[in-house]
């Protein structure tokens, strides 16, 4: 098992329970994957560095889990197409 640790930019301009249930949505799919989810932080509302999709605004979540290898390839492949995520990355953390 390796340590990753996945970035999520979840629109600003949506409502509180469509914010939550979109990181829970995440959350869903590391373990769905077989990932195991060791810690989650919300860094709250953070303007970007540059606009997206016309939004100067986002909030700001790190989801760090234990998975297989092929895992973060999976997460990604559904991350992308959900609504309200603007940008995400999952890494490898060094051991």
């Amino acid at each position: 098992m390796n340590k990753y640790e996945l970035a999520l930019v979840v629109n600003a301009k949506i409502e509180d329970d469509a914010r939550v249930a979109t990181v829970e949505k995440a959350k869903e799919y590391v373990t769905k994957f077989g990932g195991n989810i060791t810690n989650v932080e919300e860094w709250g509302k953070k303007k970007l560095a540059y606009e997206i999709q016309h939004m100067k605004e986002g909030f700001y979540y790190f989801i760090q889990f234990d998975a297989e290898a092929d895992v973060p390839a999976q997460l990604e492949q559904a991350v992308r197409i959900m609504d309200n995520v603007l940008r995400y990355l999952c890494v490898r953390q060094e051991a």
